[in-house]
């Protein structure tokens, strides 16, 4: 029997069954007691009547002398004797069955009366327990519909987020640390007409910078495309390579099974009770399907590739010549040779090949672009390449992509 599974909470029924087991005690101490008195009136009695029947006078110790007188004599002695053992029998009943009975059952009483008491406590404890359960179920009940609406709220949330940085991240790798260098020593004197014409030293743009405001201006972004020409052009190079890297695995992957295939046909054709080579037939075919559709796949993401790579060194090539002829226009002049040192160590100034004005304002939240407003007059430094993205120059010098079809070319 297990108390903790079979008489949990059974007060009243332990009350009851304690309390037969005490009665019982109780009883057989009241018996022990009236056989212990009449074991003593037995005895008391048996000694009466020998003592009633004992020789008395000088008559009677002469007839003792004889054989029948003194067996009866012998009675009466061993009668004596035995409402001693009588006696005997009362008074240890009485000692060490009642007294110590007795002392017992006082101990038990008070053990139990004190569990009934902590049994009661508890079950007050318990009731109480209930009433404030009660009191206080609705509330459990809303916070537990509160929190699980909470719960699905932020897995909205989660994948919202996730949705919104997969399209808007740019794919730039972050920078190392930049190392400066010490011009303090030899940099010539200033004079009033180097004063007059500092040089102008271009800020760069760190595509890493983030912003993590969010209007409903983000609505006017293009869809995805399957070209992910969406992206702007770094993430997009980069979720073509690996586009291409898993279409490369998976183009393996088939090519072997499609040999295994052919291997497995062989033998068979060799030893036609393996198997029957017919048998095979609708797997290579189909295997063969998969990879003209996955050499299609391919083909496909790495023209894109190229398309996007071949835009960018184009874009570096027309970027580079504008370079060297503002540094042989800088060169030519006379009154610049102070600053001639200086060009080397600084950013080339890269000119515009147009100007745009923002039709819609733009946020610039994933990195590499910048926040226009509508209305904003900006310099082309990049046009579109057919990704839906161009890199401008706005007036205070920030530097970064938006989208093309936020703004409207200024002829």
């Amino acid at each position: 029997m297990d108390w903790g599974t079979d008489l949990w909470d059974q007060y009243d029924v332990i009350d009851k069954h304690t309390q037969s087991g005490l009665d019982l005690v109780d009883r057989y101490i009241k018996f022990v007691k009236e056989r212990t008195e009449i074991e003593q009136n037995y005895a008391k009695q048996l000694r009466s009547l020998s003592k009633k029947y004992a020789k008395r006078g000088s008559k009677d110790e002469q007839d003792c002398k004889f054989s029948n007188h003194a067996s009866f004599q012998e009675i009466l002695n061993e009668l004596n004797d035995y409402a001693g053992q009588r006696e005997l029998i009362a008074e240890n009943m009485m000692t060490a069955i009642c007294v110590e009975l007795t002392k017992y059952l006082q101990d038990i009483k008070q053990e139990r009366k004190t569990h009934l008491s902590d049994a009661k406590k508890a079950q007050q404890t318990l009731e109480s327990s209930f009433k404030q359960l009660e009191s206080v179920s609705p509330t459990l009940l809303f916070a537990d519909i509160y929190f699980a609406d909470i719960i699905d709220f932020e897995r909205g949330f989660l994948t919202d987020s996730i949705l919104f940085i997969e399209q808007h991240k740019s794919g730039f790798e972050r920078p190392g640390d930049v190392e400066f260098e010490d011009y303090t020593q030899g940099i010539k004197p200033a004079t009033s007409e180097s004063s007059l014409h500092p040089p102008k030293v271009r800020a760069k743009l760190w595509p890493f910078s983030k912003k993590h405001k969010t209007t409903h201006a983000e609505k006017h972004m293009p869809p995805a495309a399957e070209d992910f020409s969406h992206l702007p052009p770094e993430q997009r190079k980069k979720r073509l390579q690996a586009k291409i890297d898993d279409i490369t695995k998976e183009l393996q992957k088939t090519q072997d099974q499609s040999d295994a295939l052919e291997k497995m046909k062989g033998v068979y054709e060799q030893n036609p009770q393996m198997g029957d080579p017919s048998s095979l037939e609708p797997q290579i075919t189909e295997t063969a399907q998969t990879i003209g559709r996955l050499k299609g796949e391919l083909a496909k993401y790495e023209a894109w590739l190229s398309e996007a790579v071949g835009g960018e060194e184009s874009s570096n090539t027309v970027n580079n010549n504008a370079q060297h002829s503002v540094s042989s226009a800088v060169t030519a002049d006379p009154s610049q040779n102070i600053y001639t040192e200086f060009d080397y160590e600084f950013d080339d100034v890269e000119s515009p090949i147009g100007q745009c004005t923002a039709l819609y304002t733009f946020e610039g939240n994933s990195e590499g672009t910048i926040s226009i407003t509508e209305g904003e007059l900006l310099s082309v430094m990049e046009e579109d390449k057919g990704d839906g993205w161009m890199r401008v120059l706005r007036g205070n010098g920030e530097e970064g992509y938006i989208p093309s079809s936020y703004v409207k070319l200024t002829p």
